[in-house]
């Protein structure tokens, strides 16, 4: 089985709304290695890396965002696939 890989950020009105904590309980259950943080800017940003089938789960679920959330665009950044990531998934602060 491969290793996939995913970085992005998530804008909208994703942070004070328990957009991390679902991120995490997600990943979490999806056995997946990385973390969540909220940046400065507003945005979320999520690094993940686990089976494909799982990362493809992950993001589906980081479109659509907790029910206090309202997510307007999930970007692409680029992928270190060298960058340990830690497991379990954890928030950064």
């Amino acid at each position: 089985m491969t290793q996939a890989f995913a970085h992005v950020e998530v804008l909208g009105q994703v942070q004070g709304v328990g957009y991390r904590e679902f991120t995490r309980t997600i990943a979490q259950r999806l056995g997946l290695a990385g973390w969540v943080r909220n940046r400065d800017d507003g945005c979320v940003e999520v690094a993940a890396s686990g089976n494909a089938s799982s990362i493809e789960a992950l993001l589906a679920a980081v479109r659509r965002g907790p029910a206090g959330g309202n997510v307007h665009e999930v970007r692409t950044l680029p992928v270190d696939e060298h960058d340990a990531l830690p497991k379990p998934f954890v928030i950064r602060r």
